[in-house]
């Protein structure tokens, strides 16, 4: 699959088009209308107070959460529009410092936004911070240096012209920033697709708010609004972030307990829930490592992100799964949960590295050989799955709905539970229900002992 095809796939993808949009881009264009629309007149006190607001409360925020990418955008962010504003002296200049720090400042922004984009959150020690002091130090005093009193224009590289100057009337950005700030938009685009991680997205929409700041001349009250929303979009990325880690799974990245303890709280009659288990899951843990097994759970939560009928997925647990399904009632979803345990079974998974065996055990005498006997016993189960193409992965499935006996949520629960135990016990890698007249279950195509 090219690039361009998967860009495609993930954009028609109905998670990754909300990650991209909510909240940032939404944000973006209420302050757009809100600042070029007319609707309100906002006075320099007032646009003052929300640069500032946001600018403080960005920083206590990401020093709070931890999130040292988007503490040291938010500084850069202030540093680069002090700079322009000093060095013009509050004016729009059409050449001496203050056209040079604009022309700097927008080459080396969206530069500094693809390197905070790579970063990773590595806390506030010493050793984690001093890089990128380094460079926002290396930066203030290039600009410095390339704004001393008496110099004109900017240097060659900076303002190096690769087009016809004719195409680019539009603007007062230089070509060689328009290219920068088009690579960062693309790096920035392409993470928010792959990671779906809030911060991803408030870099990428703050991205585009300084080019409007920088479009409008960079300094004065418009482009103050732009910097200070460039801000605002970084400080609801965390705000963001932190909503993303209570609701969702941080391995699987599909919604937690805590978000399927909601939904429950939502649900009327008639619904139908089911309870998933990967089979064997501890013996992928003790044969090949935990490490495995986090590939192994992620896998299976890509494929059970895909359960048709207007399934909501949940990771409610270790290796443990639970699907509701609003409106639909047990005989509806069964198709859907069938075709859903045969794409897991046809979905081949091939284990990285060796093995993880201890070197030597620490008891002897009978321990011994239980323990050794119970790990070839679940070698032995692992084996039975193993294919020339990888190592097979199961699930098995209980589901129930609301009934005569069961007209509570949590029995209802307590009955998928069940039947999912009944489906271990007839030999894994089926589907159970607990209704009687389906209380045989589907069976897979070979059975898993």
């Amino acid at each position: 699959m090219s690039l361009c095809d998967w860009a495609l796939m993930n954009l028609r993808n109905a998670g990754t088009l909300k990650s991209l949009f909510v909240p940032g881009g939404v944000l973006l264009l209420a302050a757009v209308a809100l600042l070029q629309g007319g609707f309100v007149s906002l006075s320099p006190a007032a646009i003052d107070f929300y640069y500032f607001a946001v600018f403080g409360a960005g920083v206590l925020l990401a020093w709070r959460f931890h999130a040292s990418r988007v503490l040291f955008a938010l500084f850069t962010l202030f540093l680069a529009h002090r700079a322009v504003v000093f060095f013009s002296a509050g004016k729009v200049a059409a050449t001496g410092p203050g056209h040079i720090a604009f022309e700097t400042v927008a080459l080396l922004l969206p530069l500094n936004f693809i390197v905070f984009s790579a970063a990773r959150e590595r806390g506030w020690g010493i050793p984690a911070a001093l890089p990128r002091l380094a460079l926002l130090f290396f930066e203030a005093v290039l600009v410095a240096i390339l704004c001393r009193p008496g110099t004109t224009s900017s240097p060659v590289l900076v303002r190096f012209p690769i087009l016809s100057p004719s195409l680019f009337r539009w603007t007062h950005i230089p070509q060689l920033a328009l290219l920068a700030f088009f690579a960062a938009a693309v790096v920035l685009l392409m993470r928010v697709m792959l990671y779906r991680k809030p911060v991803e997205s408030g870099l990428f929409w703050s991205l585009v708010a300084i080019f409007l700041a920088l479009q409008a001349n960079g300094i004065g009250r418009l482009a103050t609004a732009y910097w200070a929303t460039a801000g605002l979009l970084l400080l609801t990325s965390i705000i963001e972030n932190s909503y993303v880690l209570a609701y969702h799974d941080e391995l699987t990245s599909l919604p937690a307990r805590r978000a399927f303890n909601e939904a429950l709280l939502r649900l009327e009659a008639p619904y139908a829930i089911a309870a998933v288990d990967i089979d064997h899951f501890k013996s992928f843990n003790d044969t090949y490592g935990h490490d495995t097994g986090d590939e192994v759970l992620r896998m299976v939560a890509g494929r059970l992100a895909r359960v048709g009928g207007g399934g909501q997925m949940f990771r409610v647990g270790g290796e443990e799964f639970s699907i509701l399904f609003p409106g639909k009632t047990t005989k509806e979803v069964l198709p859907h949960l069938e075709t859903l345990r045969a794409l897991i079974e046809d979905s081949s998974f091939r284990v990285r590295g060796t093995p993880e065996r201890r070197r030597a055990p620490r008891t002897s005498g009978r321990r011994v050989e239980d323990k050794l006997g119970s790990r070839r016993r679940r070698r032995t189960s692992l084996r039975a799955m193993e294919s020339s193409s990888g190592l097979s992965v199961t699930v098995s499935i209980g589901v129930a709905e609301p009934g005569t006996a069961t007209t509570e949520v949590e029995q209802v629960i307590q009955a998928a539970d069940k039947a999912l135990y009944r489906a271990k016990k007839a030999g894994r890698n089926r589907v159970e229900t607990a209704i009687e007249s389906h209380g045989r279950g589907s069976r897979s195509r070979r059975n898993i002992a």
